[in-house]
């Protein structure tokens, strides 16, 4: 093998590592592993379910009880990870879906879209489009479309959100403007988003070597203007109006010593200020940084957050 295939063409150290010969290497995430019957802490049970031959899920049911029959609201979730990091089915992320689906009381399908380098956007946006679409599909008969018992005997599918950290707050925002302007199988709408510090760019707010900007460029290097592409930028001239949000109310998370902290904040200024129709909630949560309460959920605050989410779910 020549030598020159472990030179490294891309560095995002401590993140990521591209080299010569395509392999790429992630420093950054959490161990993948398996999904639970019965997940000790919580109760909630879980499973891995094939969406298409290219998108995978986990699903996650909380422990029902004998005192009610009534139909559960479906989360339909995206993790973090800069479009390239990260997985449905990382340690992280099935302990915080446990955790939310417990306090929420929801049935969650966190989704497994592919990741840049090796599929670049937008296949994360399609990916996770034909996943929300795999949950109107259960609404009706769909000839040939296997139904996943879960979401047919427990969910309610006029009670359906979207909901993500970081990126996946991103793929949140730009779902819920396409489901604005496109239908959904089985005639669902999407009743609440929530956009857990959202990963929104500007030229005019990030240098073009900033870390967030670079990554931006890594996973959508044909993004005609940058970081001032309207998936990334929603506020340019060119990008869809918000007005049009295919949503009927919002959450949007903050933290103070996060760097996109004041892009999420003007993210929801510039939502009430368009012509949108529903309502929208911001929590700014002092002292923290970046979803901080994947990474230490134990913490008061970050209990406070994930109870914060759970209650803008049960509110509708």
């Amino acid at each position: 093998m020549d030598s020159s295939d472990n030179e490294v063409t891309v560095d995002f150290s401590p993140l990521l590592r591209v080299y010569k010969n395509g392999h790429v290497e992630r420093m950054f995430g959490s161990p993948i592993v398996p999904p639970s019957p019965l997940d000790p802490t919580t109760g909630v049970a879980s499973k891995d379910i094939n969406i298409s031959p290219e998108i995978k899920a986990r699903i996650y049911l909380p422990k029902l009880t004998n005192t009610t029959n009534r139909k559960l609201p479906i989360l339909v979730y995206y993790h973090g990870g800069g479009f390239c990091l990260e997985s449905a089915f990382s340690f992280l992320d099935h302990r915080y879906l446990n955790l939310i689906v417990s306090e929420a009381n929801v049935i969650a399908v966190s989704v497994e879209y592919r990741l840049a380098p090796e599929h670049l956007l937008p296949v994360a946006y399609e990916d996770s489009w034909t996943a929300l679409q795999w949950v109107g599909s259960h609404v009706g008969d769909k000839p040939g479309f296997e139904k996943e018992p879960w979401l047919v005997n427990h969910g309610n599918f006029e009670k359906v959100l979207i909901g993500g950290d970081s990126a996946g707050g991103n793929i949140v925002h730009n779902l819920a403007l396409r489901s604005g302007s496109e239908s959904l199988n089985g005639g669902i709408k999407i009743l609440g988003s929530i956009l857990c510090f959202p990963y929104f760019l500007t030229s005019s707010d990030f240098k073009e070597d900033s870390l967030p900007s670079r990554i931006w460029e890594f996973v959508n290097p044909t993004a005609e203007d940058g970081v001032d592409d309207p998936r990334i930028n929603p506020f340019v001239e060119k990008a869809q109006s918000l007005s049009g949000l295919g949503c009927s109310n919002i959450l949007v998370c903050v933290a103070e010593k996060d760097e996109l902290r004041n892009i999420g904040i003007k993210y929801v200024e510039a939502v009430k200020k368009s012509e949108w129709k529903g309502e929208i909630e911001l929590i700014d949560v002092e002292g923290e940084d970046h979803c901080f309460q994947i990474f230490d959920p134990e913490k008061e605050k970050a209990k406070d957050l994930i109870k914060g989410m759970a209650n803008f779910i049960k509110k509708y």
